[in-house]
């Protein structure tokens, strides 16, 4: 029961902390604050009532638009919120037996999400979010990690030196802030996960790719954000990463 009462807790927390999440993944690449002014419609500035906040909720019961100009409102505000609501449930299901495990997977899901929308929207993972997180994960990370330091150090080199060589090779065909992000991600899941990410990411982006190709959703050497791969590749590389590389290796030992 107690199991089940925290499960749903985490999920609420999850909405809640998805609706932060969208304001700072859709201001702090414009410059701007993440408290003042409050949020309001970006068509007519009209300030949301607190009727309006309840994540996901308050998008369903207005059919997705502003009660005062009735324009759209973009689907990224719910999807964030139930993502980061059904990730936070999961991530306490999947560790709710190691808190330093539970906090790491809850640092990693708001990096993921924030960048993810950041990255759809406005092509950018700011470094401003990278520099934020990222001492908050290197310590996390070293003070459960069960696999010996330097694991982790090669997981950062590998992973940001593989990005770094598309970077060169593709002459600024992928953008440095994947560089960074995955760098940062071989860090948290160290060596040989961040290899798992790396396939996962790679994986996912060609086959929705295709997909967007096929349905002309996107044209021939349009470019393409690569962040919410790589978010989903480490969030299974983090929760499964071990259990995968270990059926893969009972195929052949």
């Amino acid at each position: 029961m107690m199991t089940i009462m925290l499960l749903i807790y985490f999920l609420c927390l999850g909405l809640i902390m998805g609706s932060f999440f969208n304001v700072v993944a859709l201001r702090i690449p414009r410059g701007l604050s993440i408290v003042h002014p409050p949020s309001s419609c970006p068509d007519c500035g009209t300030r949301l009532r607190a009727r309006d906040l309840f994540p996901v909720f308050s998008y369903l019961l207005t059919k997705g638009k502003c009660r005062a100009c009735d324009a759209r409102v973009s689907g990224l505000y719910p999807i964030g919120e139930a993502s980061t609501g059904l990730l936070f449930a999961w991530v306490y299901w999947r560790f709710n037996d190691s808190i330093p495990e539970l906090i790491v997977g809850i640092l990693l899901i708001s990096l993921c999400v924030i960048v993810t929308i950041t990255d759809l929207r406005y092509m950018l993972i700011p470094n401003k979010i990278l520099l934020f997180f990222a001492p908050l994960l290197l310590v996390s990370v070293l003070y459960q990690t069960q696999q010996p330091i330097w694991s982790h150090l090669l997981g950062a080199l590998l992973g940001g030196g593989v990005l770094m060589l598309v970077v060169w090779l593709s002459r600024g065909g992928m953008g440095m802030g994947d560089v960074k992000l995955l760098t940062l991600f071989g860090f948290v899941v160290g060596l040989p996960q961040v290899i798992l990410v790396l396939l996962i990411a790679s994986f996912a982006g060609a086959l929705i790719g295709a997909v967007l190709l096929l349905t002309k959703m996107i044209k021939r050497k349009q470019p393409v954000p690569f962040g919410p791969y790589l978010a989903l590749g480490v969030l299974i590389s983090y929760g499964y990463g071990n259990d995968i590389i270990q059926q893969y290796l009972s195929i052949f030992y």
